[in-house]
């Protein structure tokens, strides 16, 4: 337990707050444990390492069992934010890292335990950077609406406060990066800190701006270490007129005229993670970058660098067979889970050590022919097949979904498809992977469709760069485990839209950045991967101590977006044993699991959704091991080993099992889910404002029954997307066309779609609307099939939106998302005094997707570029910086106010002025205190009256 946490137990009103703080500390949710001890060096704890993922997952099945009929919580929730701390210099006009961060903690937190009467607090913990601090409410919020006004009066509380604490050199924006990091060698922090260390062993910052407790230091070391060099994130970096890395370049258009190498219709995506090969070619200094063109073209450019799943028609040719049951492995059927029928398309890849046989990806198998070879079962098809035209539904027997219709005949697969659907061109071609190139080529020219690809980049080697950024995060409790997986999925969904939206991280290491958020860098920053696991040649491995002996391939750094969606959903087929009923319409990228703890988990009654994902997050290893705490750990009761693993896997969403209590008095927590991606915003106004729309969106989704889902392929396209430069203006996103219900049409090749929502925007509303179906816990049939896609097509349920598309509406089918919100406030009744601050908060969102207002990455990149400093060469020197930061504190301080970022948005200045309440105290003072303080007032009269 966390040191500074004893003394906040004084009072029992504050017993459930620090508890439920301890969950949304950055400690649990994104470095671990915060324990103290002596952690091991890596070649120490590689010992260790299969003990503990063992230990982990047996501690996971204990936890969910006890804790898995959970019912009945109430909506509790927090938020995090995170500040830099940074030291001016107004004679040289230069700023600094201040590496206070634990002395300005540590006052706070004496401040907040001298304050214990005060309802509204604020809890202070460390980060990972020496000069950053990260804030949480005292207390969690209700789900009560007039909760909603507290989260902005509490960010000014924080913010106030951090203020009562800074020397006057002092600053603390909140801003998610310090833009100069890395740039300024030994001159870089206060106090200076030499460049290197045998930590980081980084060739731009010290060891010394690590925060001192050693976790940090051992984290960063290992995940070095683990990898086998040190980190390598490359960012692309904007080309403007004077960029000395892009003299005599052919392509772009210098000073954001165009995207990138992109057309003016495409954005630029950073394939980050995936940058091998690239550096191969042209070193640490360039980085090919890719392009957004349509769903199609994206989906060819992806082949190049991403795995890809294979369809495969289910078509068991034997006489009154209706398909295949699955299998929980190789061999070892599952009679009791819905099966997949003949005409079906399932989704998979050929196991490479398993010759005939195909893993699914909702974590089930099944085998490609029968055991003597004599009869097929599957033919893999094209991943563009669609079979929804009327002509091969007929051919499939789509009319009779259990099975092929007898009087269609025996059609083998390759005569059903007659052509109209392609089959794969090669059986073995399951995986399509980046190939490993000669390093010593050294062409600077590749070139893809006449487009040159290679962006000059911005290097950086160190955690601190990734783990050094600030950001936004959201906790929730739900009501019980269902809700909390349904609410995962669909936050996953909505983290790249978020993250677009609020993105302000366009400068790092005194370059301007051709991308405008965080995530990538993080995602880099953090790669622990070995080469084998990143897909390329290894002549290290096998390595015995790791997880698979480190030759796994493993797509995604442990810092990404989500592989799995984890709502098991309910089919209904009027079958009996479809219990275990399984999405994988959605699921549609490989996800390496951990086949032992898989298997584990299944057989302790664990479902098959939520077995893959635990045996996904434990394809890692541990990254820090404590002296004393391996084997010393009770699985029955802890679940050290578990968070050990489940806390870095720093994914876009997090899934958050209750916390063991250790003392009846203790606190009931519950299941939670955390929302990871959104970036950090300059005033306490705007990260209030996405903070509620966040948590009034998840009510929505629940309240009204909507379904959000598309492909996990879509959610990662996106993602690339969202980094883009001024995605949240120009960028198109995958996302769902029909969140409801259809009340009419078939796969959109027949009948046209029509929306139910269409009959809001026709007038057609009545009382003969019919009711859904709910069951005895008020969930509905809707929500109940919505990730099964039950009896539904799939192909075209996803298309191209623009961020104001999603926020405010689409045609008659899509109302939009704000739209949505403000239904919701009608229907709950929300009070007049609380709707005026949302409708605030709902205005602002809108006016940042429609484009109106620019994000604060915009805002920023416009403000370097217009600085007299500044000399059109992509370089932000420390006086453009200083400027910057100066800029920033003063905007969200409400001194400074931008039209372009708030529109009519005045912020109220914030002074250290009430930051603590004044004490009635009754302590006697001395005489001479008396007649000083009486003389103020009695001169004003002369004499007494």
């Amino acid at each position: 337990m966390h040191a500074e946490r004893s003394c906040l137990f004084r009072t029992s009103f504050l017993l459930l707050a620090v508890l439920f703080i301890q969950e949304v500390s950055s400690f649990t949710l994104k470095m671990g444990l915060l324990k103290v001890g002596v952690p091991k060096s890596w070649d120490d704890s590689k010992k260790n390492l299969s003990y503990i993922r063992n230990a982990g997952t047996r501690q996971f099945v204990s936890t969910y069992n006890r804790v898995k009929d959970l019912k009945g919580d109430e909506l509790l929730w927090g938020d995090e934010i995170e500040y830099g701390v940074f030291q001016i210099d107004p004679d040289t006009k230069k700023v600094r890292l201040s590496l206070r961060a634990k002395e300005i903690m540590d006052e706070l937190n004496r401040k907040e335990h001298e304050h214990p009467q005060v309802v509204e607090g604020c809890h202070w913990v460390p980060e990972y950077g020496a000069w950053m601090v990260e804030a949480t409410p005292n207390r969690p919020y209700t789900g009560f609406t007039t909760d909603l006004l507290r989260v902005e009066r509490n960010m000014r509380l924080r913010r106030k406060r951090i203020l009562t604490v800074l020397k006057d050199n002092e600053i603390a924006p909140t801003v998610s990066a310090f833009p100069m990091i890395g740039a300024q060698g030994n001159d870089g922090t206060v106090p200076a800190v030499p460049v290197g260390g045998p930590v980081t062993q980084s060739d731009y910052i010290g060891d010394g701006i690590i925060n001192p407790h050693p976790r940090f230091g051992t984290l960063t070391a290992n995940i070095r270490q683990r990898r086998g060099e040190k980190v390598n994130i490359r960012v692309p970096l904007y080309r403007d007129v004077n960029t000395p890395e892009y003299e005599g370049a052919a392509t772009g258009s210098p000073g954001g005229g165009g995207d990138g190498c992109c057309a003016r219709d495409a954005q630029q995506l950073w394939r980050y993670g995936k940058g091998d090969a690239s550096q191969e070619l042209y070193g640490k200094d360039s980085v090919v970058v890719g392009c957004s063109k349509s769903s199609k073209d994206e989906e060819a450019d992806e082949t190049e660098i991403m795995p890809v799943m294979q369809k495969w028609l289910v078509d068991v040719q034997c006489a009154g067979c209706k398909g295949l049951f699955y299998r929980s492995a190789p061999d070892v059927i599952v009679p009791d889970a819905d099966w997949p029928r003949n005409g079906e398309t399932v989704v998979g890849y050929e196991i490479p050590d398993i010759p005939g046989w195909i893993r699914l990806q909702n974590g089930y198998y099944l085998p490609m022919e029968s055991g003597d070879g004599e009869i097929s079962f599957l033919t893999k098809i094209s991943t563009r097949a669609n079979h929804t035209n009327g002509e091969i539904k007929e051919a499939l027997g789509s009319e009779t979904p259990l099975f092929r219709g007898a009087d269609q005949g025996k059609l083998s697969a390759s005569s059903m498809l007659n052509g109209d659907i392609a089959i794969a061109e090669s059986a073995t071609a399951t995986l399509v992977e980046e190939k490993k190139v000669d390093s010593g080529t050294t062409s600077p020219n590749p070139t893809k469709d006449g487009r040159d690809t290679v962006r000059a980049a911005v290097h950086m080697d160190a955690m601190a760069f990734g783990m050094g950024c600030c950001c936004l995060q959201i906790t929730f409790q739900a009501t019980d485990v269902d809700e909390s997986r349904f609410i995962y999925d669909h936050l996953a969904v909505m983290a790249p839209i978020m993250m677009a939206l609020t993105a302000s991280t366009p400068v790092m290491k005194g370059r301007i950045l051709d991308t405008d958020c965080r995530w990538g860098i993080i995602s880099e920053s953090v790669d622990c991967r070995t080469p084998a696991e990143r897909g390329r040649e290894d002549p290290n491995a096998p390595y015995e101590a790791l997880t698979a002996k480190g030759q796994r391939r493993i797509y995604k750094s442990r810092y990404d977006s989500i592989s799995t969606f984890i709502y098991q959903g309910h089919c209904t087929r009027n079958e009996s044993g479809t219990a275990n009923r399984v999405l994988n319409t959605y699921n549609d990228i490989p996800l390496p699991i951990d086949q032992e703890k898989y298997e584990y988990v299944r057989n302790a009654g664990v479902d098959p959704a939520l077995a893959q994902h635990i045996a996904h997050l434990f394809i890692r290893d541990p990254l820090v091991v404590f002296d004393g705490a391996v084997e010393e750990v009770d699985d029955e009761v802890q679940t050290e080993h578990f968070e050990s693993i489940q806390s870095t896997n720093w994914q876009t969403v997090r899934w958050k099992p209750p916390p063991p209590r250790n003392s009846p008095n203790d606190p009931h927590i519950g299941w939670r889910t955390e929302f990871r991606s959104m970036e950090m915003q300059l005033t306490d106004f705007e990260n209030a404002a996405f903070s509620v729309f966040i948590v009034l969106l998840q009510r929505v989704i629940l309240t009204f029954d909507l379904n959000l889902y598309i492909p996990i392929s879509k959610v990662d396209a996106n993602m690339q997307r969202a980094h883009s430069r001024d995605a949240a203006a120009k960028g198109k996103f995958f996302f769902r066309r029909h969140m409801a219900p259809l009340d009419e049409g078939d796969d959109g090749y027949g009948v046209k779609y029509v929306s139910m929502f269409a009959k809001a925007v026709t007038g057609e509303v009545n009382d003969d609307i019919p009711e859904k179906d709910f069951d005895a816990n008020g969930v509905s049939q809707q929500r109940k099939t919505a990730p099964n896609a039950d009896e539904n097509d799939e192909e075209n349920a996803y298309e191209e939106m623009t961020m104001c598309e999603i926020m405010s509406g689409k045609g008659d089918y899509f109302p939009g998302l704000i739209p949505l919100v403000r239904a919701y406030l009608d229907h709950i009744n929300c009070d007049a005094v609380t709707l005026a601050k949302l409708t605030q908060y709902l205005d602002f969102i809108e006016r940042r997707a429609n484009g109106e207002l620019v994000t604060p990455a915009t805002w920023m990149r416009n403000y370097v570029r217009s600085h007299p400093d500044y000399k059109g060469d992509s370089v932000v020197t420390d006086s453009i910086a200083h400027d910057l930061l100066i800029a920033c504190k003063e905007i969200g301080e409400g001194k400074l106010h931008v039209p372009e970022l708030l529109g009519d948005i005045k912020i109220e200045e914030i002074t250290t002025d009430g930051a603590y309440d004044a004490k009635l105290d009754s302590k006697r003072v001395q005489n001479k205190r008396v007649l000083q303080l009486l003389q103020r007032y009695t001169q004003r009269h002369g004499t007494f009256s």
